[in-house]
């Protein structure tokens, strides 16, 4: 009996081990995953970011090596490009968040009494997925043109000036990274708001609160998680788009933001270590940024 019992006492570790390799196990394509496709571009990347031109090559060509001068170069040539890149994703969050809010509201809250109403906004509010970012932007430039009804009946009613432009402008850049990054924010904010427990409102009403107390007081803060993961969704594209401020699109030449500036280095000039250079700056930009607000926000849990 004393040696089943120790024996029973000795195989009682292994229990835990095996749960670990089973769990290890299970965890190893996720792991190779994001070490194929995301730690070694990452690598690549950085590598690339310090290399110097080749002493004997043609243009294109360059040398790995640890020339760290390429950050402080990028930064001296396009900072106005850093600060406009961070300053439309900004504004361009904040308009998303005020126009969503409100729709994600009546979805999530008001509409609960209608599921069949409440069903077909929220597909109205997914439906943009289902065309082309590219085409929906373009759609937009030509609504937007000069020569469009919107323009010339904004010109008529002398609203615009005559000689005045929509598409080139930082308005038609914001403009299109809110409409097209709306649906990013409604959703989180429609799953938040839809568990909302509708016995908090009844209950700060009955204390005498008023509408706007209770949406305050109640309403803001149980909807917080829905309102950093719609801001975090809208913001970090929104720094890096590319496509809105393009002049092929709604930008001109004094709107380009760093997305721009990275596809013409990479693609035009193939200066490839400023291209490198400006992308880690800007990944490590945003993790500060979105680092700084989440805590500030109280909803370090989302990281």
């Amino acid at each position: 009996m004393a040696f089943a019992a120790f024996a029973t006492t000795e195989a009682q570790p292994q229990a835990p081990k095996r749960k670990s390799r089973i769990a290890l196990f299970l965890l190893l394509p996720g792991i190779l995953y994001l070490v194929l496709f995301f730690l070694t571009p990452l690598i690549s990347l950085t590598l690339t970011s310090l290399q110097v031109p080749s002493e004997f090559g043609d243009i294109g060509q360059y040398d790995y090596a640890f020339n760290w001068q390429n950050y402080v170069d990028v930064v001296q040539l396009y900072w106005p490009h850093i600060l406009r890149s961070f300053g439309y994703a900004l504004v361009a969050t904040v308009l998303a968040l005020l126009f969503s809010y409100p729709l994600a509201y009546f979805i999530g809250v008001k509409a609960r009494r209608w599921p069949l109403l409440q069903s077909l906004m929220l597909v109205l509010v997914i439906a943009p997925f289902f065309i082309s970012f590219l085409l929906r932007t373009l759609a937009w430039k030509q609504l937007l043109s000069d020569e469009s009804f919107i323009i010339t009946s904004l010109k008529a009613l002398s609203l615009l000036a005559p000689d005045a432009h929509f598409t080139g402008t930082p308005f038609a850049v914001i403009f299109g990274l809110t409409y097209n990054f709306i649906p990013f924010m409604t959703l989180p904010l429609y799953t938040t708001l839809e568990r909302l427990d509708l016995r908090y409102l009844e209950a700060g009403s009955d204390l005498y609160a008023n509408p706007f107390t209770v949406f305050r007081k109640i309403t803001i803060p149980l909807s917080m998680p829905g309102i950093v993961a719609g801001t975090l969704l809208t913001f970090i594209p929104a720094a890096g788009d590319y496509v809105n401020a393009s002049r092929d699109f709604l930008g001109g030449p004094d709107t380009q933001m760093m997305g721009n500036v990275i596809e013409a280095n990479f693609l035009v000039l193939l200066n490839y270590p400023a291209a490198a250079a400006l992308s880690i700056i800007l990944m490590a930009a945003i993790l500060v940024l979105v680092g700084i607000y989440v805590r500030r926000s109280g909803t370090e849990d989302l990281l």
